[in-house]
């Protein structure tokens, strides 16, 4: 496959970008879907990303049988230390009469939980990426003049194999890798390179006068903290998985307070005393739930159905069905406030306010409120 050539700078490394098996798969359908309607295979694609950046996929393999084209690409993750890096992904495209359809062959993992972003019995095969392949295939049927619908089933001949290095075995995803990407792009992580990042840009705001921060671990939080919480996001920095990092650089350099914004997923693990929450690191949400559930007057029997959760999501279902995902919260967010304010230290003030999408706000330290009406009369 021919190398991405889109970079960004990270610290001060210039890292490359990588396809994700998204838009890989995306890729190998437009592909396949142009062999079977003109008997010509091309050998390269471009394919628009959710990004807004069109990336340029090489065809790797193609087959043309009686009723069915096969066509493969191979994943290149870029700087990004992905286990799926160098897997084929194959498309298999068929004329469907009855309309356009996406299906997961061999080495695509298969749900076996609820809770995730398709349902029990589906293919592992994101929205995302569903919508791409479809859009693909519909490309490929209009340039070729064909009315009728189009299948395609996406395998991936090594995927069971590379599964197990993964964490679908526990999220019930069997038998292969999940077809993933939101933005269809594999931004490369440096954990060296993201922290000075994340160093550089407080240095920035602290040397602008700034006391006060709004830090977010990523884009959900920003989202929120804009939509939801309504203040502005354009100086809030996104600290990614290192949170502790940021706490430490933010008290060394004098801030006043950080009001921490962050889904659920990333702040319970920072309740458990997690300030990595690289899943890499460790994950301890289940866990960590549970053990709150259980303080909060939990039976064994919700207790074991917390720890089988797929998610974080259905974890919290869980408690609201048992009315207890309030107290439960309450009591996880105290302990958030201690993990926090031990980090901070005497110097720096720290409060967090914690969401999901399915729930919205499900808890905040006692003096996040304060900090928040800090936030919006300075902004």
């Amino acid at each position: 496959m021919k190398p991405l050539e889109h970079y960004i700078e990270v610290g001060q490394q210039r890292l490359r970008c990588g396809c994700t098996t998204g838009t890989c798969a995306a890729a190998a359908a437009r592909a396949a879907a142009t062999l079977l309607l003109t008997g010509t295979a091309p050998g390269a694609v471009l394919v628009d990303t959710p990004a807004g950046l069109t990336v340029e996929v090489e065809v790797e393999a193609s087959q043309l049988h009686t009723d069915e084209a096969v066509c493969a690409v191979t994943k290149d993750a870029g700087d990004d230390p992905d286990v799926t890096d160098g897997l084929h992904i194959v498309a298999a495209v068929r004329r469907d009469p009855s309309g356009f359809s996406v299906h997961g062959g061999d080495g695509v993992g298969r749900v076996t939980r609820p809770g995730l972003d398709q349902p029990p019995g589906a293919a592992a095969i994101n929205s995302v990426p569903r919508r791409m392949i479809l859009e693909q295939l519909r490309i490929a049927a209009g340039e070729a003049g064909y009315a009728g619908g189009l299948s395609a089933t996406i395998s991936v001949p090594e995927g069971a194999r590379v599964a197990a290095k993964t964490f679908n075995p526990r999220l019930g995803i069997v038998g292969g890798v999940s077809i993933l990407g939101t933005t269809g792009l594999v931004r490369p992580m440096s954990e060296e390179a993201l922290i000075a990042s994340i160093h550089a840009e407080l240095n920035l705001h602290k040397s602008e006068g700034e006391t006060d921060l709004l830090l977010t671990p990523g884009s959900y939080g920003a989202a929120f903290c804009r939509d939801v919480l309504r203040l502005e996001t354009e100086r809030a920095v996104q600290c990614s998985n290192y949170i502790g990092a940021a706490l430490d650089h933010a008290a060394l350099l004098g801030y006043r307070s950080v009001l921490l914004v962050g889904h659920a997923g990333k702040l319970i693990k920072v309740a458990a005393g997690v300030m990595n929450t690289h899943s890499r690191t460790a994950d301890a949400r289940l866990e960590t739930l549970a053990a709150h559930a259980a303080l909060s007057g939990a039976d064994r029997s919700l207790v074991r159905s917390v720890m089988d959760s797929a998610t974080t999501d259905a974890a919290l279902d869980c408690l609201l069905c048992a009315d207890l995902l309030r107290p439960t919260m309450d009591s996880l967010t105290a302990a958030l406030e201690e993990r926090l304010r031990s980090r901070g230290g005497e110097g720096l003030q720290v409060e967090a306010i914690l969401f999901n999408h399915r729930h919205g706000l499900l808890g905040r330290t006692r003096g996040a409120d304060v900090l928040l009406a800090r936030h919006r009369k300075e902004r």
